[in-house]
């Protein structure tokens, strides 16, 4: 099931490399929520990692993901994995238009079968 953000961008990231190929890059979408406003890390995967290169802090985009779940040594972790980018006004960015309508890859097609040695990199 795909959700949506939108929310002002607050950083984008390097793109990261790791040794068996595996390529994330990250945005932090400031979302407006009543009094606390919410920072939300969403990482982009493999071939959608090129989406993130046309998008600006500052800039208000709308981020259309899916919610990843997996559980590692007895603890549970959650990721946002975006799969299409929409700034300002509905103009996609950084994508041929039948790429933005493409339906996301399935997630173990995108996660090498070793992704699980890289969970102590987490930072919590």
């Amino acid at each position: 099931m795909a959700y949506d953000l939108t929310g002002k961008v607050k950083l984008v990231q390097d793109a990261q490399t790791f040794g068996s190929g595996f390529t994330k890059r990250e945005v932090v979408v400031t979302v407006e929520d009543g009094k606390y406003p919410q920072e939300i890390n969403v990482e982009f995967l493999q071939d959608k990692v090129s989406l993130l290169d046309a998008i600006q802090p500052g800039q208000e985009v709308t981020i259309t993901f899916d919610i990843r779940g997996r559980e590692y040594n007895g603890r549970y972790f959650n990721n946002l994995v975006g799969w299409k980018i929409q700034a300002g006004e509905g103009a996609t960015t950084a994508a041929p238009a039948a790429a933005s309508e493409e339906k996301p890859p399935a997630a173990d097609k995108d996660v090498p079968a070793d992704f699980d040695e890289y969970e102590d990199e987490i930072p919590f």
